[in-house]
């Protein structure tokens, strides 16, 4: 089928329908399983049937013949992708959340239509590039630097670990701006770089030996370039506003890339177990079985209600950028649900699950690194605790039962727990405790998604099995938050600890 001209105007149901087909086509007629495995990048004609739908369309605006950045079909192209290979479901990723989206808001009116028109005809791809070697999550610290050129910026510098390295045709490049006595400016700049232009190629020093996601080239980049005027965003106020607008834009997408690899994980279960007999019974007519797969059908309703909350709150139209806790929720606990999914398939399927091209051990080591990406979940769930702490200080009130009543994310659950969180929280605490008490809320929250959809028309069923899922890991991780010894390591460990001069 040939959407050049009706892309923009096809039914949603029949564009993702056709995108749906042609993954089918791709990922089983056009090449083995074993070549997603043990090569790097997808072969070109798996990746030309994929394109030929023009999922890239979903994050296009209608007047640039797109279909209109609507946040639903973006997550829809997710889902669909991420059902049959999370290293594609995160390539759309880092293309909309990370280029796209922020061109369209923040774009000048001359970039616009020729971006657009190449992604859309083109098959173009994009990227973000913020991290740094020496610095990480340490972005405002970032050294690379751009100078005003009577009409262009002169950029340098060094980033690394970006998503599509060497693969991608455009970038968003960050910067800070470097005035003549040499110092770098607090605020952060955007700029848009285009590889087809020699001025603004940007050099690949390095390649990484990436443990997964084989399709998604990272690597070192050398950034010595020169890009026009127009191709720096534009921000609302603030450069800082722009980034945090963007990653936590970003952030409210996770769901659609978890969406349909956790969906795939539960239905591997479930035909794993009821169709595996051991003895005179299938697996899941085992109790710990059934446990383990109502986590994975628990993280998939979650899931489910993360990205209806994310199609309702994040359209391009919003400014996320005060939307800390609620991005930094969906982003930190999806990616936990997609690894504990992804451990629990290969776990039921025995010595099958260590199969190298087996669903549950592919998806062991892709969905590893989204725990780390845009933030290590570790320092999110620290962020969204000391945000919530700070709040409650200023509003004078530190039971945590009694302020989640009034907290307008989680007004609606909070009576359901106000009995295990009716306890005072400290101003300072360790941030082993703002990590568990960060998990906590996340999941407080959570539970309020999930009782909207739910209210929706959601099954009744599914949501109270998944609220009973939420509420036995609150009272696992208050365990945690209210143990008091903490262990430190003990660096020079090596003198009297070898078990040899005890027997």
């Amino acid at each position: 089928m040939d959407l050049t001209n009706i892309v923009g105007t096809m039914p949603y149901e029949d564009f993702l329908n056709n995108y749906k087909s042609k993954l089918k086509t791709a990922f089983y007629e056009r090449a083995d399983l074993t070549q997603f495995i043990q090569q790097r990048g997808f072969p070109a004609l798996v990746w030309r049937e994929i394109m030929s739908a023009k999922p890239l369309s979903v994050s296009i605006p209608k007047e640039y013949g797109g279909r209109g950045i609507d946040v639903k079909e973006c997550l829809g192209v997710f889902e669909a992708s991420g059902y049959e290979s999370l290293a594609l479901s995160l390539t759309f990723g880092i293309n909309f959340a990370l280029f796209m989206e922020p061109v369209a808001k923040y774009g000048s009116e001359s970039l616009k239509p020729k971006v657009f028109e190449r992604f859309l005809n083109q098959a173009n791809m994009g990227g973000l590039m913020i991290t740094e070697p020496d610095y990480g999550s340490d972005a405002l610290n970032m050294q690379t630097f751009n100078v005003k050129e009577g009409s262009n910026y002169k950029i340098k510098g060094i980033k690394h670990w970006q998503g599509l390295t060497g693969l991608a045709d455009y970038w968003l490049m960050t910067t800070r701006s470097k005035s003549e006595s040499g110092k770098l400016s607090r605020d952060i700049d955007f700029f848009v770089t285009d590889e087809q232009v020699d001025a603004q190629r940007i050099i690949v020093d390095e390649y990484y030996n990436s443990a997964g996601l084989y399709p998604i080239p990272y690597g070192k980049n050398i950034v010595d370039i020169t890009v026009p005027e127009e191709n720096k965003l534009i921000p609302e106020s603030t450069g800082l506003k722009l980034m945090m607008d963007l990653l936590h834009r970003s952030r409210f997408q996770f769901p659609g890339m978890g969406m349909g690899f956790i969906k795939r994980n539960l239905d591997e279960c479930l035909k794993q177990c009821t169709t595996r007999i051991v003895g005179a019974h299938p697996l899941i007519a085992m109790d710990q079985v059934q446990h383990m797969i109502g986590r994975v059908q628990a993280a998939f309703v979650i899931c489910s209600a993360f990205c209806k909350r994310s199609s309702a709150v994040s359209s391009i139209d919003n400014n996320l950028a005060l939307m800390a806790v609620e991005a930094n929720t969906m982003k930190a606990y999806v990616t936990d649900l997609m690894q504990e999914s992804a451990q629990i398939t290969t776990q039921l399927y025995g010595a099958k699950g260590y199969i190298e091209e087996s669903f549950g051990q592919r998806g062991i080591t892709d969905s590893r690194p989204f725990r780390i990406f845009e933030g290590s979940n570790e320092m999110l769930y620290t962020q969204i605790a000391e945000m919530m702490v700070k709040t409650m200080i200023r509003s004078k009130q530190t039971n945590l039962a009694e302020y989640l009543k009034t907290y307008e994310l989680s007004e609606k659950v909070a009576d359901r727990y106000k009995d295990m969180l009716n306890f005072d929280v400290e101003n300072k605490m360790p941030q082993r405790k703002l990590v568990d008490l960060g998990q906590i809320i996340s999941r407080v929250l959570s539970a309020q998604m999930v009782v909207s959809l739910g209210d929706s028309g959601f099954r009744s069923d599914l949501v109270e099995d998944t609220l009973t899922t939420l509420k036995h890991d609150i009272t696992m991780l208050l365990s945690s938050y209210k143990y008091d010894t903490a262990v430190s390591p003990t660096v020079e460990y090596q003198a009297e600890s070898w078990w040899m001069d005890y027997c």
